[in-house]
Formats: C-alpha cells, sequence, structure tokens
C-alpha cells in the first residue's frame, strides 16, 4: 500500500519564481568568480589570454573533457573479474518436509514425511568469476572511449584556436573604437552646434529657404553617418569584453602603443597546407573517429565467439541438517551462441562500409581545409591591399582638413565645408581602422585554418604568465607562415644594427656598441657600417630607439623599443623595455643601465631569430 500511494503521489512540479530566481543571482555570482581585475591597458595577448582563462565555452569543453576521462576510468574497471559477495537470512511459514518413493515401488501415502532443510537459516558466500566474452566487448569498449577523450582533446584545440581568431578580430575594432570615439563625439557635437545655428539662421530669414534646407540636410547626413559608425565600434568592445567574460559594465582600456605591422602575404601556400592537413583537429578528430569505428566493429565480431567462464566461490549455509556447512565451489563454462555466427558476415560488411565512410567524411573535410587555406591567404592579400588603399586615402582626407582648417572664415557655408572636410577625415580614418581590423581578422582566419596551436597549456597560471606564453606562440605562428627565407643557424645570419633617439653621434656610437657586444656574446652576427652598407638587402635589421622622458624633478625615464625585421622588410617582432635613472646620473651609471637593457633584449633577438629558423626549416620539410 505505501509503494501504491508512493507511486500514485508523483505530480508535475513546475520550478517556483524563488527557485528561478536563485539561480539566476548564484549564475551571476558564479560567471565572473575568481577573475583578476583588469588593472593596465590590455594587449592583444593579455585579451586573448583573458578570454582562454575566463571564457564560458572553453570552460565548457574542458569540463567535457574531463567528462570524458572520467568515462574511461569507469570503463577500465569493467575489465576486471568479478567478484561478488553476498549474505542472506531465509525463512519458511512452514517446514519444508518431503516423502520419497524408491524406483519401481507403488506410491505409499503412508510413508513417513522427513525435512533436511531449517525453516531460519543464514547463508552467505564469496564468488570469484571471469567471463573471456565479457573481457573482450570490455576491452574495445574501453578502447574506443579511449579515442572520445581524444576526440574530447582536439574539439578542445578548436575551442582555443577560434577563441584566439575571434578575440584577435575584435581586439582591433575595439581599438579603433577607443582611437575614434572621442573625435566622433567632438564632431557630433559640433554638427549638432551647426544644425541648430543653421534652423536658426532660416528661422530668421537669414538665408534662402531652399539654401538652409541643403545646408541642413547635409548636416543630418553627416550626424547619421557619423553616428552608425559609433554603434559600430562601440559593438565591437561590446564583443571583446563577452568574449573576455567581463561582467557588463566592466570599465577597461585597449594599449594603444603602436599598430602592429601587417606582414606580405605568405608565398609557400603548398607547405601551409601541408602544415593545415597535419595540425588542423577536425581531420585529427576524424583519425580518432576512425579508430572508435573499428573498435565498435571489432566488439561487434567479440560477441559472436564462443563465451568461456570461470568461476570460484566459498559458501556458507547455518543449516543443521548439512554435514559441512561451508564448503567451496568452482567451475569451467564453456558457451556459444550458434545463431549469433550467421552475422559475421553482414557485421564484416557494415565495417567495410564504414570505413569507407570514414574515409570518404575525412577527404571531405581535407579538400575544404585545402580549400579555407588558399581563401584565408588570398583574403589576407586582399585586406592587405585594401588597408594601403584606405591608409592613403586617410592621408589625403587629413590635409584637406588642414587645407579647410587655414581657408575657414565666418560664413555658413566655410563652416559647413570644414565639418565636411572633418567628417570625411574621420571616416576615412574609421575605413582605415576597418581595413586593419580585416586585415588583422584575415590574419588570424589564416593562423586558425592552419590549425596552430598556442604554447599556452595551463589556464590555471596568472594571465600576465598566459599572455607572455600567447605571445611567444604568436611571434612563433607568424614566423612559420609568413617568411619563406632560408635559415641555417642564427649565428649566419647578417645582422645590420640602427640606434636611433640619442642625443648625439657619439652617444649612438656608444648604444651601437654595448648592443653588439651583447649580441655577439650569443654567437649572433653583427654588421659594421661598412658591411651593412654592402648587404645589398640581405641583412636582418635591428633597429634601437631609446626615448628619455622626464618623471619629477629628479628622475628620467628612459624607453627602449627594439624591433627586428626581415630582409624583405617585414617585421619579426617588437619590445619595449624601461628603466628610470637620476637626471644626474653619471656616465658609468647611464652605460650600466644601457647594458642590462642590451643584455635582456639580446636575449629576446636570439628567440625571434630561433623561432625564424624553425619556422624555416619546418617549411623545408
Amino acid at each position: 500500500m505505501m509503494l501504491a500511494s508512493g507511486c500514485a503521489s508523483i505530480r508535475p512540479e513546475p520550478i517556483g519564481q524563488e527557485a528561478v530566481a536563485e539561480r539566476v543571482r548564484s549564475d551571476r555570482e558564479r560567471m565572473y568568480v575568481d577573475q583578476e581585475p583588469v588593472r593596465a591597458p590590455l594587449t592583444l595577448e593579455e585579451a586573448a589570454a583573458r578570454a582562454i582563462k575566463y571564457n564560458l565555452d572553453y570552460r565548457l569543453q574542458m569540463m567535457e573533457t574531463a567528462l570524458q576521462h572520467g568515462v574511461l576510468d569507469v570503463a577500465r574497471f569493467d575489465l576486471l573479474p568479478q567478484l561478488t559477495a553476498s549474505a542472506g537470512y531465509v525463512t519458511r511459514d512452514r517446514d519444508l518436509y518431503s516423502q520419497y518413493q524408491q524406483r519401481g515401488t507403488e506410491y505409499d501415502p503412508n510413508l513417513p514425511y522427513s525435512r533436511s532443510v531449517e525453516r531460519e537459516r543464514w547463508i552467505a558466500g564469496a564468488e570469484f568469476s571471469w567471463n573471456l566474452l565479457d573481457f573482450g566487448v570490455s576491452y574495445y569498449r574501453a578502447r574506443a572511449q579511449a579515442d572520445q577523450v581524444l576526440i574530447a582533446e582536439e574539439r578542445k584545440r578548436k575551442v582555443v584556436q577560434n577563441v584566439m581568431r575571434d578575440v584577435r578580430d575584435a581586439y582591433w575594432r575595439a581599438l579603433g573604437a577607443q582611437r575614434l570615439s572621442g573625435r566622433i563625439d567632438e564632431l557630433l557635437g559640433r554638427s549638432e552646434t551647426a544644425l541648430a545655428r543653421a534652423r536658426e539662421i532660416e528661422r530668421q530669414g537669414l538665408q534662402p529657404v531652399p539654401q538652409a534646407l541643403a545646408y541642413q540636410r547635409s548636416l543630418l547626413d553627416t550626424i547619421t553617418l557619423l553616428q552608425t559608425r559609433r554603434q559600430d565600434l562601440e559593438l565591437a568592445r561590446a564583443e571583446l569584453a563577452a568574449l573576455m567574460n567581463l561582467p557588463p559594465g566592466t570599465a577597461f582600456s585597449l594599449s594603444d602603443l603602436y599598430e602592429a605591422e601587417l606582414p606580405p602575404p605568405p608565398a609557400g601556400i603548398a607547405e601551409l597546407e601541408d602544415v593545415a592537413l597535419s595540425n588542423r583537429p577536425e581531420l585529427r578528430e576524424e583519425d580518432y573517429r576512425k579508430r572508435v569505428s573499428a573498435s565498435e566493429i571489432r566488439r561487434a565480431l567479440a560477441t559472436t565467439l564462443p563465451s568461456l567462464s570461470l568461476n570460484l566461490g566459498a559458501n556458507y549455509d547455518s543449516n543443521k541438517f548439512l554435514l559441512d556447512n561451508a564448503w567451496v565451489e568452482s567451475g569451467v563454462r564453456v558457451s556459444l551462441n550458434l545463431f549469433r555466427l550467421a552475422a559475421v558476415p553482414a557485421i564484416r560488411r557494415q565495417g567495410e562500409l564504414q570505413e569507407a565512410v570514414d574515409d570518404t567524411r575525412r577527404m571531405a573535410q581535407a579538400m575544404a581545409i585545402l580549400t579555407q587555406v588558399r581563401v584565408a591567404a588570398l583574403r589576407y592579400g586582399l585586406a592587405r591591399a585594401e588597408y594601403d588603399t584606405y591608409a592613403q586615402s586617410a592621408g589625403v582626407d587629413d590635409r584637406l582638413v588642414g587645407y579647410a582648417r587655414a581657408s575657414a572664415s565666418s560664413q555658413v557655408e566655410s563652416e559647413l565645408e570644414l565639418i565636411r572636410s572633418e567628417a570625411r577625415a574621420v571616416l576615412s580614418e574609421y575605413q582605415r581602422h576597418i581595413a586593419y581590423s580585416n586585415a588583422q581578422a584575415a590574419w588570424g582566419r589564416l593562423y586558425n585554418s592552419l590549425g596552430l596551436d598556442v604554447e599556452a597549456k595551463d589556464s590555471s597560471v596568472p594571465v600576465r604568465t598566459l599572455a607572455v606564453q600567447l605571445r611567444h606562440s604568436l611571434l612563433r605562428w607568424e614566423a612559420r607562415t609568413f617568411s619563406t627565407v632560408p635559415i641555417g643557424s642564427i649565428q649566419s645570419l647578417p645582422i645590420a644594427l640602427a640606434v636611433v633617439g640619442a642625443e648625439d653621434e657619439e652617444e649612438r656610437a656608444a648604444i651601437a656598441g654595448v648592443f653588439t657586444r651583447a649580441l655577439q656574446r650569443r654567437e649572433m652576427r653583427v654588421l659594421g657600417p661598412g658591411e651593412a652598407a654592402a648587404s645589398d638587402g640581405d641583412a636582418w635589421r635591428l633597429d634601437v630607439r631609446r626615448e628619455d622622458a622626464l618623471r619629477g624633478e629628479s628622475t628620467r625615464e628612459s624607453t627602449w623599443t627594439i624591433e627586428l625585421s626581415r630582409p624583405n622588410g617585414s617585421r619579426v617582432g617588437q619590445t619595449r623595455y624601461s628603466n628610470v635613472v637620476p637626471r644626474a646620473a653619471s656616465a658609468e651609471s647611464r652605460r650600466a643601465l644601457t647594458e642590462a637593457a642590451a643584455s635582456i633584449n639580446a636575449d629576446v633577438v636570439g628567440e625571434w631569430l630561433e623561432s625564424e629558423r624553425e619556422r624555416s626549416l619546418a617549411l623545408r620539410r
């Protein structure tokens, strides 16, 4: 009755509003828990590090990978033999009495009754058993699950690659928003003021109505276009904040030190295709899927084999009528499902068809990947050319603004032309930023099409550490993707050193000497002034720039910018280093700080060149 009433009491129970509100509150807290606050302007690498560390899509894929590892751990236990322990209590309402009749005699109802089992007794046992067929089926199931773990790892790789691509796209658009928002807002304010003035002129009749309305229409067109562009830019910041999983309304800024130079389009497309076919997570996933299919077919075939069972058990029965209440029992059993043998040809045909399907799906995926690589390289080349055009256009519009300001007067037409020129200049700068971000997005899609992995494997490290690892990965990616210059060893590379920013020629020579010795101590070849001039464009150029700025009344900060370029002019990498010295520091103190800057940055240059060498060797293979 209790069980029946319990079953009848089950009714649909919708979730109440209080439970929903509690779930919303809990989710909001957990979405942004344990995040490092944003304390400084973010570089591209730091934004990507935050996305990898805190992005919920990546966290979800990590949990799914951990889940697959857990399923594999469970599957391993299925390979073990069974050891079953049992205990129980048995009772009857009446004793088990029975008669015994000898063979060949008539049944006699008057025969005496006897019993051999107590009405109440305790039983217990422990049995060790192992089945060969169950072991084979469990073995192939565990192998398939092991490949499922690797498939989950490949999907996690893909999530990281997609996050890197999306962050690169959103970062440069958001940086354009940061650079242009102030100019757009200022120009919108001036346009609104000019529009109000034009309406007042129309109301007072100081201008012909058609001319006043045409002036207002031009201003409204400018305002509408500027507002649309500002909305586009603000959306980019929201997208970047979402990728980094920042709480809504969090204030952050982006590092605006310099724009990364766009390298020339890659030339070795065939080599890049080989890289993509080797690295893409989708193709590796297909390889593992084929292994899963093979394991499933072998598991199906294993079910057609004979089953061999072994068992060994210890038993106990408290029945007082038994001579021995405890005993050991063992046995061997072989069985075979004869009808199952008829399925063997069908299972084999299924396996052959599944293998053909897996191969065809993988080849279709490979063809799509080859197309993606070529299209990504083509898009990057087109986007880079488009950026060059918009950059020239923005330069022309800036010059036009200068002329408009120089010739501006108090007349309404002159003010309108100035606003038009400034709006056109802002829009040209906007188009330049959009073209640059499009080129960066195409750059990221090219990396994504190659399936290149980041060095950061542990997302539990601090954001700054993760950002440094990502920076090294991006440098290797660029060296591997965009240059085809063969490199034997970094000791054989000619480096032309150029120092700018020092106060006089003597100081520049001293700085060059310090950096030359630091590079030579690391067995790098630095050309002298005459050798650099005669290198005929074969030398790698290392630019060392020092910029001094006063910090307070007693100190001065020196910022060193180190930039290495390939012989074709494309940038390998750029880094900055700062040190602070007293304004009245001695020449010896300044020399020591210069040597420190040279020593630290020489190691960075060595890493760049080593990355170039590794990239070149990979391409030649």
